[in-house]
């Protein structure tokens, strides 16, 4: 694999803006990504419409008549905005390339593209069929696109999913995610003038302020469970009113399906008090977009056949690791097709204006995967039922 080709590719792709919501830019992606994936011999091209947004998905699929079939899961959009700053690449040293989505996950679909590449010209490609999504709204949580995973492990076709996220800053892979969820606690007092002689306001401010409070310890008390007050608001512009409205954001995690009910549960408990109180209303609404991903016997095998790859090419040992932030393993996982995940570049500073990747981490992730395709098209890798 020709190191200075694929930085060469990853810039060329990085200095094209497809944040979340930049859909020019998406198409301008998804065209580039289409153009360099036909390069495969043999290989068809769909570009998928999705719910909730005027972006679309690109399906790539080869030998779909094979017997043995893999799913490749990939992302173009980022969270750098067409009017962020940050829009341009540096080398920072011969190994070290800073960029906007250089590590999550232009750098992955470099990797991915380089794999595929190499596998074609292995004897047992023919052996071996894929079909590879690559999204545009995995930054924003996938509400598109959550259906194309849905329908991918509901067809019961891949024995397998390989996600090319980056890997962690040390090269570790990803063994499980957080499920992620977003909730809004909405308190409602009474109005009234603050200096009203009998204290006839119900201040929703203060209330709400007392729920979140409490609800900060929560995952002090239930290990596994991760909790943000992202936002606060409330009130007017008068100091002189008792606000009778006051709101806050929830970013909530769990690390098992089974951490749900006793999460909902002690938000639930917490609001108890506040309602008991005339005059005041405190509820907790929202939902849980992407459920954990918790490592099934499925994935233990493959990553130890990863594991045994990375040996044969004479690689730094892989490890894995569990990681609070989500991604479409989440939804695979959901769907009940095992995955392995954070199979990209090693990278760090993942949305920040200091994203960087490891250059010789695109060759050396591509080479592994390349031959875990060969392994596993060549029948040298059993993996147990789902």
């Amino acid at each position: 694999m020709d190191s200075t080709a694929l930085r060469d590719l990853l810039v060329s792709w990085a200095k094209i803006n497809s944040g979340s919501h930049n859909f020019p830019g998406l198409d301008r992606m998804r065209a580039a990504l289409a153009a360099e994936f036909a390069t495969l011999p043999g290989a068809t091209i769909e570009h998928l419409a999705l719910a909730n947004t005027p972006a679309r998905a690109l399906r790539i699929r080869l030998r779909p008549d094979a017997a043995k079939q893999i799913l490749l899961s990939g992302h173009y959009d980022t969270v750098y905005g067409a009017d962020d700053a940050f829009q341009t690449c540096t080398l920072l040293d011969e190994h070290t390339l800073r960029g906007p989505g250089v590590a999550d996950m232009k750098g992955g679909l470099v990797v991915i593209l380089a794999a595929l590449r190499t596998f074609e010209n292995s004897p047992h490609a023919a052996r071996l069929g894929y079909e590879l999504l690559l999204t545009p709204d995995e930054e924003i949580g996938s509400g598109g696109s959550g259906a194309l995973f849905a329908a991918a492990g509901a067809s019961g076709r891949f024995a397998l999913a390989l996600v090319f996220e980056p890997a962690r800053p040390n090269g570790d892979l990803v063994r499980s995610r957080k499920g992620t969820g977003n909730f809004v606690a909405t308190c409602r007092g009474r109005a009234a003038h603050a200096a009203s002689p009998t204290r006839a306001g119900r201040n929703a401010i203060a209330a709400l302020a007392e729920f979140l409070v409490a609800a900060h310890r929560v995952p002090d008390e239930l290990p596994g469970v991760m909790l943000n007050i992202g936002s606060i608001r409330g009130g007017g512009a008068a100091t002189n009113v008792v606000p009778d409205f006051a709101e806050a954001l929830l970013d909530v995690r769990i690390t098992r399906t089974a951490d749900r009910e006793p999460l909902l549960a002690r938000l639930r408990e917490l609001a108890v008090p506040i309602n008991a109180r005339e005059g005041f209303r405190l509820e907790v609404t929202g939902s849980f977009n992407r459920p954990p991903k918790e490592c099934v016997p499925a994935e233990e095998a493959a990553f130890a056949a990863w594991q045994q790859s990375a040996r044969e090419l004479g690689l730094a040992p892989l490890a894995w690791v569990h990681a609070g932030g989500a991604s479409d393993g989440n939804n695979l996982s959901a769907a009940g097709l095992p995955n392995l995940d954070g199979l990209g570049p090693i990278g760090d500073r993942l949305h920040s204006p200091d994203e960087f990747v490891h250059l010789p981490s695109l060759a050396g992730r591509a080479q592994i995967a390349s031959r875990f395709f060969t392994k596993f098209a060549a029948g040298e890798i059993a993996l147990p039922a789902k």
